[in-house]
């Protein structure tokens, strides 16, 4: 075949061989970062950043007071629920606590945070979203929950 039917880029054995390198480097450019992300230590302060910026979850999960703010003394212990659903459903009219994950261990906390289920394999009951959180996120929200901060002061106002 005449050079010029090619294409304007044959693919000699050189360039094929280079191609190859390049697709396996990035393969495995992808394949180190999944790993680094699995199997890297839970940071709680990123756990904090998503319990807090991300999952909202001090907006049921923490009473506030009479002007609305958040009571930093009872972070994530559990608060009634300030609204009800508009019809009949299924519905929790108080959000447990989830400062420490009372009753749940790690294997059942991520379990709960990755595929929205409960330990029994029952969901949450509305208003609780079922979380599908990555391994790596479910596993910071953990560390961070184990252990809660105090609210940063930003996040103890009102919304």
């Amino acid at each position: 075949m005449p050079p010029h039917a090619q294409g304007p880029f044959p693919m000699t054995l050189p360039r094929l061989f280079h191609a190859g390198l390049a697709t396996a480097a990035l393969l495995a450019g992808i394949a180190a970062c999944t790993l680094a992300a699995v199997g890297r230590e839970a940071d709680p302060e990123r756990g904090r950043y998503l319990v807090e910026r991300v999952a909202l979850c001090a907006d049921c999960h923490s009473p506030r007071d009479e002007q609305g703010r958040f009571v930093a003394a009872r972070w994530l212990q559990g608060a009634p629920l300030p609204f009800a659903p508009t019809v009949p459903m299924p519905w929790a009219p108080v959000a447990k606590p989830i400062a420490g994950l009372p009753g749940l261990g790690d294997a059942e906390a991520l379990a709960l945070l990755t595929t929205g289920a409960l330990p029994d394999g029952r969901r949450p009951l509305p208003p609780m979203p079922e979380y599908r959180f990555s391994e790596p996120d479910a596993r910071d929200v953990i560390a961070y929950l184990r252990r809660p901060a105090p609210p940063a002061a930003d996040a103890a106002d009102a919304r």
